[in-house]
């Protein structure tokens, strides 16, 4: 077995097809320590026309306009997953605007003051599992070798501590689009992801909300439009021992108007965010809604509140908040390599439910007209020891921030399943954004839209939401968010 990949535990899955796969990757070219300097830009890479060299590259700089006449400069700058689906991400017509090369984003003193404080503490075991965190980056990025058997596993776990803030809070609409068939349906709401542990900004009550419950994290929703899924209403609550135990199930339940019910949840196990879903058999009853694509449409795969069985078998969706969170201890990781791109860490441009009419191209899935940084990404692959509807999940992280660039899904013949592009605005970069409650600013990346397209059906789908803010809500909210029962007391 190539040294470099991770150890795997007693409970992993054999399946040395993959293992085969993971090993058969490359390495890491270079230990780097850090991304180029900040202000560096990279060059526009031109191909050769008609045997003739191409003239001196010219340098790429902020506030450069770039079209869809330019894309093939810029291929050196895209994941080949988003080159080989350019038609999809990029339209004539766009209008992208190169941002800033490198930036070095800033942090609140308190999450930098917790992460000096408490970094050199954490651990990581022969299960993937994190121990000792408290708050904080738990691995500085100038620490991490990214040659060692563990990088992969670190970077994961400084992805899904990233500094978000107290989590965002706003209003969501999420277009599910149809392959070959069906109709496209759109759906309307508020949602939440409150970080209830780990909070380098609640250091006074011990890093965590004063109503956590054990909770790491906690997130719900409620849907608004089309009228069959109004004040359809979901709660997600993460155990803090989820941090340890990669099985454990996190508590979920679903409120279903029209029975003026709550239930828990079918789907206890996700690995990332909840978005509820309702199977059923036989008739919808005129009032089940398709969603997800050919995969899920019709009767067997509907939101579908009118049905009485329907809360029996309550199903997670992945649509709509892929990007959020991630159990890195439910897989095993190793670095493929380090790279410059260019990707929407910080857009301008605003859309639902500010802006309710913004393009995204023919494909409804273009994020390429609006403000694309470059940025010093690192790609790290990982094989999922349970088994789910894909067999490798690929992402592009960024260095400094530990921001989610770019998401893949494969198949186990390295076939690609999905491609998607998070897309995240800097707080300190937008008019009047509330600050913390001790007056130092945001400093915290809302993460605004995502959008996926699904390759084998030629579907996809696109979430806006970017009135999301990430400092403290009020206290009331914040109880009503860690409590279940409110989902039955006025929604």
């Amino acid at each position: 077995m190539n040294p470099s990949l991770p150890r795997q535990p007693a409970r992993a899955p054999a399946r040395p097809g993959w293992l085969a796969a993971l090993a058969a990757l490359p390495l890491a070219a270079t230990a780097a320590a850090a991304p180029p300097p900040e202000g560096q830009c990279p060059t526009f890479h031109g191909p050769p026309a008609a045997g003739i060299e191409d003239a001196a590259p010219r340098r790429m700089a902020p506030g450069v306009p770039a079209g869809y006449d330019h894309l093939d400069s810029l291929q050196h700058l895209l994941p080949e997953e988003i080159w080989a689906n350019r038609r999809v991400f990029f339209f004539p017509g766009m209008r992208m605007l190169i941002g800033d090369c490198h930036r070095r984003y800033p942090t609140p003193q308190f999450y930098a003051e917790a992460t000096r404080r408490f970094a050199g503490k954490v651990q990581l075991d022969d299960e993937g599992n994190l121990r000792n965190y408290v708050a904080g980056l738990p691995f500085p990025p100038e620490q991490i070798d990214p040659k060692a058997p563990d990088a992969g596993l670190r970077w994961a776990w400084n992805l899904e501590q990233r500094f978000r803030g107290a989590g965002p809070v706003g209003h969501f609409r999420i277009l599910d689009l149809a392959g070959r068939m069906g109709g496209d349906q759109s759906y309307e709401g508020e949602f939440f992801f409150l970080q209830t542990s780990h909070r380098a900004d609640l250091a006074a009550s011990g890093y965590a909300e004063p109503d956590a419950r054990g909770n790491a994290w906690v997130s719900g929703g409620r849907f608004e439009e089309p009228l069959n899924a109004r004040h359809l209403a979901w709660r997600q609550m993460r155990s803090e021992g989820s941090l340890t135990n990669a099985s454990l199930p996190d508590d979920t339940f679903v409120y279903v108007p029209t029975m003026r019910k709550m239930r828990r949840a079918a789907s206890a196990w996700v690995d990332g965010v909840y978005m509820p879903r309702f199977r059923v058999s036989g008739d919808s009853g005129g009032g089940g809604m398709p969603i997800g694509g050919d995969s899920f449409s019709g009767p067997q795969g509907a939101i579908n509140p009118t049905a009485g069985e329907s809360i029996q078998v309550t199903e997670n969706l992945r649509v709509g908040f892929t990007a959020l969170a991630l159990r890195p201890n439910s897989y095993v990781w190793r670095v493929r390599g380090e790279r410059e791109v260019l990707a929407p860490l910080n857009v301008a441009w605003p859309g639902y439910p500010i802006e309710k009419d913004r393009n995204f191209g023919p494909s409804g899935l273009s994020v390429a007209s609006d403000r694309w940084d470059v940025r010093w990404a690192v790609v790290v692959d990982g094989l999922p020891r349970e088994r789910t509807d894909y067999e490798m999940l690929t992402l592009y992280i960024d260095w400094q921030t530990q921001q989610p660039l770019y998401v893949v899904t494969k198949s186990h013949r390295n076939r690609i399943l999905e491609v998607g592009i998070p897309v995240h605005r800097f707080s300190d970069d937008t008019l009047n954004y509330p600050g913390w409650p001790d007056g130092e600013a945001a400093a915290v990346f809302d993460p605004v839209a995502e959008v996926f397209y699904r390759v084998g059906d030629d579907s996809g789908w696109r979430r806006e939401s970017y009135d999301a803010r990430s400092t403290p809500s009020e206290e009331r909210l914040r109880r009503r968010f860690t409590a279940s029962d409110f989902l039955e007391r006025g929604r």
